[in-house]
């Protein structure tokens, strides 16, 4: 090849290198650098506000029923054995004239807000104020006071008097709303097997724990320095701020009528326990979702029964849902929809409940997220948090089965007197409306512990019956 060409030639590769070399480059610059994950500091303070409405079906609305114990938990379940310091507070059950910490997660009638707070900056517990719109019918503030550690009561290792015996007898699960029983049910568990039997009767679902895991180093409402009852008609809707020993100062918020306390449910049920028992309900503002799940005893067999679509005990729903989870199960038919307003009890399925059935009902409400200040849109920025608060709602019933219940109107209420507790500000009651007082609560002696006997005003219903068998008690 002539001199003349190669040199043209080797021109020509040259200017095309070139090109596709500076084509490369403009094409790395176009592309943007790999983007970092924002930085994100949590929360010096976080901030829990439950709010539950539990009623009995059928009975007027009461804001509280003096000496009522907690619903009875199964082993393993939220609520269930709660200490203080344990994850339900301190004396978790009912209290005479008002509230204690942890009635939200039990089934003590009437209408309960749990309030805890933890801040980085009191490792102790902060000695703090929430201040509360007027709707609340409940003063101008409410004290949160610090959880102690509960003292020690059994060395490590020693037994305690109330262990439990070895399981016994049948569990017979039912699920599904309809008046016959659909084929391939019951499940049948027997304890009496392989001790993984057990586990396996309870294994399915459950609310995930997403409140306050209490402790040392929480302050909680209502607490032994103001434990008032929260009044029928009572509203959070407005303006909150909460103030403190290392409480961020910008504490402030505001709760809408979507998440406030949720109305009772208004439940109906007709049919004996021998035949299908029909179960009717008005809708609840604000429900995103229903659960209903009924309990009886026969000698050593327990009989469970869901309205989910899901073969499993059920035993695990009864707490607490975001709105994406509710959402997500009543897809998967697991809850009840918003619009469905009444189910069925198959027949057959509490005929031999000799000791007696059972029924609670759910409906899940809102949960209000909040944290402050806001995400920066420019992820270079860090978010730096100072607050977190998460409001949660629900609503609960109970029923004896068995006989005609009426749905009680949202108006009906309790007749004045004894059976309605002692007066706010009664001797032994602090935490008037107000008029708070500073003056600690007497010493009093530790509650006992729930009744096996029949729940006050239902003579028919034993909880403990329904279980005693089973578990050996």
């Amino acid at each position: 090849m002539p001199i003349a060409a190669r040199t043209a030639l080797h021109a020509t590769g040259c200017a095309r290198a070139t090109a596709l070399a500076a084509a490369l480059a403009a094409a790395a610059l176009a592309v943007p650098a790999r983007a970092q994950p924002q930085q994100v500091r949590p929360p010096i303070a976080h901030y829990w506000v439950d709010l539950a409405t539990h009623t009995m079906a059928g009975m007027p609305e009461m804001p509280d029923m003096p000496g009522m114990p907690p619903m009875p938990g199964m082993p393993g379940m939220p609520g269930a054995g709660a200490t203080p310091g344990a994850g339900a507070g301190p004396g978790a059950g009912s209290a005479p004239g008002g509230g204690v910490w942890g009635q939200t997660r039990h089934m003590a009638m009437g209408r309960h807000v749990d309030l805890a707070l933890h801040t980085k900056a009191k490792p102790a517990g902060s000695d703090a104020t929430h201040a509360i719109p007027p709707g609340m019918k409940m003063g101008a503030s409410l004290p949160l006071v610090p959880v102690q550690a509960p003292p020690r009561t059994r060395e490590p290792g020693e037994p305690g008097e109330d262990t439990p015996e070895k399981p016994r007898g049948r569990i017979l699960i039912y699920w599904g709303c309809g008046e016959a029983v659909r084929p391939g049910q019951p499940r049948v568990i027997d304890l009496a097997g392989a001790p993984s039997e057990f586990g396996r009767a309870f294994a399915g679902r459950f609310a995930p724990e997403r409140g306050a895991r209490v402790g040392p180093g929480h302050s909680l409402w209502p607490n032994e320095r103001n434990r008032i009852a929260v009044p029928k008609g009572a509203s959070l809707v407005g303006e909150h701020a909460v103030s403190g020993e290392g409480v961020p100062p910008a504490l402030r918020f505001a709760i809408g009528a979507a998440h406030d306390l949720m109305p009772p449910i208004e439940l109906a049920a007709s049919g004996n326990l021998a035949a299908s028992i029909a179960l009717r309900w008005a809708a609840v503002p604000n429900a995103h979702g229903y659960f209903l799940h009924a309990m009886g005893g026969a000698g050593d067999d327990l009989i469970l029964w869901s309205s989910s679509e899901t073969a499993d005990s059920g035993m695990g729903l009864f707490d607490y849902l975001s709105e994406a989870t509710s959402a997500r199960w009543v897809r998967e038919r697991v809850l009840l929809a918003p619009s469905q307003t009444s189910c069925a009890i198959p027949k057959g399925v509490l005929s031999a409940a000799r000791d007696g059935a059972m029924l609670r009902m759910i409906a899940y409400g809102g949960e209000l997220n909040l944290v402050h200040p806001p995400r920066p849109a420019d992820p270079r920025t860090p978010w730096e948090q100072q607050w977190a608060v998460r409001v949660r709602t629900k609503s609960t019933t109970m029923a004896m089965l068995g006989e005609e219940i009426e749905a009680q109107s949202p108006g009906a209420s309790a007749p004045a007197g004894p059976a309605a507790g002692p007066a706010a500000g009664a001797p032994g009651v602090t935490g008037a409306p107000g008029a708070p007082s500073a003056q600690s609560e007497p010493a009093r002696e530790a509650p006992e512990k729930p009744s096996a006997g029949p729940i006050p005003g239902l003579p028919g219903l034993d909880p403990g019956k329904v279980l005693r068998g089973i578990f050996g008690r």
